[in-house]
């Protein structure tokens, strides 16, 4: 499972990488996106795609994939086809979080491309209204095996799309789940690295450009927040 990722670089270059032709709010880079908290999410509607802010994380948790819709769950269940049929987004990262193991110690990484790159993960998204009729919109991420490197933290891992599978799972006019399946693979090992991070990035609040920077693991690490 996926809980914390960030998506930080220059507007104009989240718009070249991912063709975006309309930006539909105040755009800021993230540095610690953790689970209830909005998210960029690209959507494509009528041919043009756009970039929006939604929640990370369905309302109500009618599932427990609410923040991570696993992709075996997909294949199962009647809301997640519902959305796949219709609801498809692509969520821009350039980095995932997760805790390293070592011994008795434990210590946070984060996950990127070797080239710096960002990318897309394959997403759903859903409206929900409250009680007074307000419309909610959230997303999730849509999950398949772990590669190996992800494998030593989870053994699952949101699907990353390539520029031009993003572009198929964008297609409006595809909704055939059974097409769309074989794009959603683990991503390649050898195009990723994980390196040390603050432990700071288990705090909901904190969210500069400290969560990225690389960290001395000779320095002494902070207890990890519950």
């Amino acid at each position: 499972m996926c809980q914390r990722f960030s998506m930080a670089a220059e507007l104009p270059e989240v718009q070249e990488h991912f063709q975006i032709d309309r930006v539909m709010y105040y755009y800021k880079n993230r540095y610690n996106i953790s689970p209830t908290q909005y998210t960029p999410v690209v959507l494509q509607q009528n041919g043009v795609r756009i970039l929006d802010e939604f929640r990370w994380g369905f309302i109500p948790y009618w599932g427990k994939d609410a923040i991570n819709a696993d992709l075996r769950n997909v294949h199962q269940n009647p809301s997640y086809r519902k959305m796949v049929d219709k609801q498809r987004c692509v969520i821009p990262c350039n980095g995932f979080y997760y805790w390293k193991k070592e011994g008795k110690k434990e210590y946070p990484v984060r996950v990127v491309m070797k080239n710096g790159s960002m990318f897309g993960v394959a997403g759903l998204y859903e409206i929900w209204r409250d009680t007074r009729g307000e419309p909610l919109r959230t997303c999730t991420l849509v999950m398949t095996d772990a590669n190996p490197l992800i494998g030593e933290f989870e053994s699952r891992m949101p699907a990353i799309l390539s520029l031009e599978n993003m572009a198929r799972w964008l297609d409006e006019n595809t909704n055939d789940l059974d097409a769309l399946d074989p794009i959603l693979r683990p991503h390649v090992t050898e195009e990723m690295h994980a390196y040390a991070v603050t432990p700071l990035i288990d705090n909901d609040e904190h969210d500069t450009d400290e969560c990225i920077r690389e960290m001395d693991l000779k320095r002494p690490l902070v207890k990890r927040l519950y």
